[in-house]
């Protein structure tokens, strides 16, 4: 069954439409943000972004993410793909805990075009390491449109392999490795289940995909719904895809590896847990995605948030939306993690 089968549009837009509303607590929030958060990213910004969202958002050093001790923390340098340079990984788990660890193998979001593999462990640390003894991976995969489509995903499955053939030597244990991002980190998790089942690669319990960026057509009915609206929305979804996809953006041929919501099966995929909010522009991708997935026989979990926007949680953390959003992740991996543990069939 593919993604491609579920209708990705409602057909045309009415003359006259409303976003679904926001979540009174994000609203306010979103509200407050300066125009030059909300403003879409083009071509002719792009460059300047990048800039300040690396002035913005600083890398953390080793010692920072440390946290006086709290955690291990380890940058490794790994082997990339045949030709390619070699991949920065960021290990970390909470101290004192012996192995061999369950691993959560995390992609940053960032449109394909920022963030790093650093700033994303503080609060995957505090939220999951200590509370699961979870290890996390955190990929540095290069950005675009410095590097292009193959080379992202490419980083995070040589990357991949590595840590699973290594993973007794690292304390890790290679039967229980949940592969995860957020937005493009989502798409670069579902891109990688796609690439780990077609190449025979390692195996994983579970993939978390979060607000996943999926498709390139960018031509769902909430994508042109949320137009102007979403604080992610389509000018700004179009720009990142044509910085990944050069010459090949919109192209018929597209491989599912550069956007998954192009796979033509989606089976034997491990179980998925999708999330989106009502309110954003992946909001049909997503749900058309789970949704192939049970139709080939696989297993997911959505979950749409109401008046939830793109990357609600990280504007709004304290929202109670956000808190209910983060304790249904939290139960997902303690039960895939628990499961795969007792040798249970997922």
């Amino acid at each position: 069954m593919s993604a491609a089968d579920v209708p990705s549009e409602a057909g045309p837009l009415p003359a006259a439409w409303d976003a679904p509303p926001l979540d009174p607590e994000l609203s306010v929030v979103l509200a407050g943000l300066g125009d030059a958060v909300r403003e879409p990213i083009t071509p002719e910004n792009l460059a300047a972004r990048q800039e300040r969202d690396a002035a913005v958002r600083p890398r953390p050093t080793v010692r920072d993410l440390q946290a006086d001790g709290r955690f291990e923390v380890e940058e490794l340098r790994v082997p990339g793909a045949p030709g390619g340079p070699d991949v920065t990984l960021v290990s970390a788990r909470p101290t004192g805990l012996t192995g061999p660890l369950p691993l959560l193998y995390y992609m940053h979001g960032g449109g394909m075009i920022t963030g790093n593999a650093w700033s994303v462990l503080p609060r995957l640390l505090r939220e999951w390491g200590l509370t699961l003894g979870l290890a996390v991976v955190s990929v540095e995969y290069r950005l675009a449109p410095q590097t292009r489509y193959p080379g992202p995903v490419e980083d995070c499955y040589a990357g991949f392999v590595r840590v699973a053939e290594h993973a007794a030597e690292l304390g890790l244990d290679a039967n229980r490795i949940v592969i995860g991002g957020k937005s493009a980190g989502g798409g670069l998790a579902a891109a990688l289940a796609l690439l780990a089942r077609d190449r025979g690669g390692p195996a994983s319990i579970g993939q978390l995909l979060l607000c996943p960026m999926l498709d390139d057509r960018d031509n769902t009915f909430s994508s042109r719904q949320m137009a102007g609206v979403d604080i992610w929305d389509r000018t700004s979804n179009a720009t990142a895809w044509q910085a990944l996809l050069g010459d090949r953006y919109g192209a018929a041929d597209l491989p599912p590896y550069a956007a998954p919501a192009r796979a033509t099966d989606l089976s034997g995929l491990p179980p998925a847990y999708v999330e989106v909010g009502s309110a954003e522009t992946f909001r049909d991708e997503a749900v058309a995605y789970a949704d192939a997935i049970w139709r080939a026989g696989g297993r997911a979990e959505l979950h749409v948030w109401p008046g939830a926007c793109h990357g609600f949680d990280t504007f709004a953390p304290r929202a109670a939306l956000s808190q209910d959003a983060r304790d249904a992740r939290f139960r997902w991996l303690r039960r895939v993690i628990a499961q795969s543990g007792a040798g249970q069939d997922l």
